[in-house]
C-alpha cells in the first residue's frame, strides 16, 4: 500500500525524523497501521487516523500512563498527535505457550495493585475507537451502571443496534446494581481491552499488551473481559489468584454481569451475533 507524499511528510513531522520502508500491518479499529524504519535505523509502528475527529493522542497518552505508572509491558511511545501515533516496534511472532498465561497473570496482578482514591480516570479515554466517559466517582456500582452499561446501551439504541425491550432489561440491571455488586474492590488501574489481538507474544513469552482502554475500576471487570474472549484460561486465573485472591461469586455471576459492557461495545461496533449473546447473558443473570 502506497503512502501519499503528504501523509509521509506528516508522519515525518510528528516523528521529527525521516520514516520510510512502510509496510501495512493488520489490526487497528481506527485508521491504518504501518511498520516502518527511521533514518536512525529504529523499527517503528505508525498509526494514522485521517477521520474528521482523530484521537490517536488519547491512545498515546494511555500507553505513556501505563509505562510510567506500572510495569505492564507496553510499546514505548516515540511521538503522538491526534492524527499520527508512532511507537517502537515490539518483536513478536505469535508463538504462545504456558508461560504466557503465567506472565500475563503476574503482569496484570501487578497492574491491579496500582490504585487511586476514585474510580474513573483523569480524562475520558477510548475503547475500540468509542468514547469512554471516566468521571471521578467514589461509588463503583453506580459508576459501572451509569457510565458503562447505560451509557453504551443508549448509544447502541441510538444507532438501531439494540431494541427498546433489551434496553429496559439493562435499566433493570442498573436499578439492582448495589445488590449485584455488594462489595466492590478498591479502585485498580486496568488495561481495559485484553483480547487476543491485543496480546503480543514472542518465542512462547509475553512480549507486550497493546491498544489499552485504561481507567480505575474494580479489577474483576478485567478478569471478566478475559473470560469473555477466552484470552487466557485456567492457568491464568490460578496464577492471578496467588497474587490477588478472586472473591466468591465472581465466576458464578459477576463475570457475566461485567461482561455486559464489552458485549455492548461489540453490539455498538458490529451488531450481529453480539446482540443474541448480550440477551442470553441477561437471561443467565435473571433479567
Amino acid at each position: 500500500m502506497m503512502i501519499s507524499p503528504a501523509l509521509r511528510d506528516r508522519i515525518n513531522e510528528v516523528a521529527c525524523a525521516n520514516v520510510d520502508g512502510f509496510r501495512p500491518l493488520s489490526g487497528g479499529c481506527v485508521g491504518e497501521v504501518y511498520r516502518g524504519r527511521t533514518d536512525r535505523g529504529q523499527q517503528v509502528v505508525v498509526k494514522v487516523d485521517v477521520s474528521d475527529e482523530p484521537s490517536l493522542h488519547i491512545e498515546g497518552s494511555m500507553l505513556e500512563y501505563l509505562a510510567t505508572r506500572s510495569e505492564l509491558p507496553v510499546p514505548k511511545v516515540i511521538a503522538s498527535a491526534a492524527d499520527v501515533l508512532i511507537m517502537e516496534y515490539v518483536e513478536h511472532d505469535g508463538r504462545s505457550g504456558p508461560d504466557v498465561e503465567v506472565e500475563a497473570a503476574d503482569a496484570l496482578a501487578s497492574l491491579h495493585g496500582v490504585s487511586a482514591d476514585h474510580y474513573g480516570f483523569e480524562e475520558d479515554t477510548l475503547i475500540g475507537g468509542l468514547h469512554l466517559p471516566n468521571p471521578r466517582r467514589d461509588d463503583w456500582p453506580r459508576f459501572f451502571a451509569e457510565y458503562r452499561l447505560l451509557d453504551m446501551g443508549r448509544r447502541c439504541l441510538e444507532v438501531g443496534h439494540l431494541a427498546t425491550p433489551t434496553m429496559r432489561r439493562l435499566e433493570a440491571v442498573a436499578t439492582d446494581i448495589d445488590e449485584l455488586i455488594p462489595r466492590p474492590q478498591p479502585p485498580s488501574l486496568i488495561h481495559g481491552d485484553i483480547w487476543g489481538g491485543n496480546v503480543l507474544t514472542h518465542d512462547g513469552h509475553l512480549a507486550a499488551l497493546i491498544d489499552p482502554a485504561v481507567y480505575y475500576a474494580d479489577p474483576e471487570i478485567e478478569l471478566a473481559f478475559i473470560s469473555l474472549f477466552h484470552t487466557f484460561g485456567e492457568r491464568f486465573y490460578a496464577r492471578y489468584g496467588e497474587h490477588r485472591p478472586i472473591d466468591d461469586g465472581f465466576f458464578d455471576y459477576r463475570k457475566d454481569l461485567y461482561n455486559l459492557f464489552p458485549l455492548l461495545v461489540h453490539v455498538r461496533l458490529f451488531s450481529g451475533t453480539y446482540v443474541g449473546q448480550l440477551q442470553s447473558t441477561l437471561r443467565r443473570l435473571g433479567y
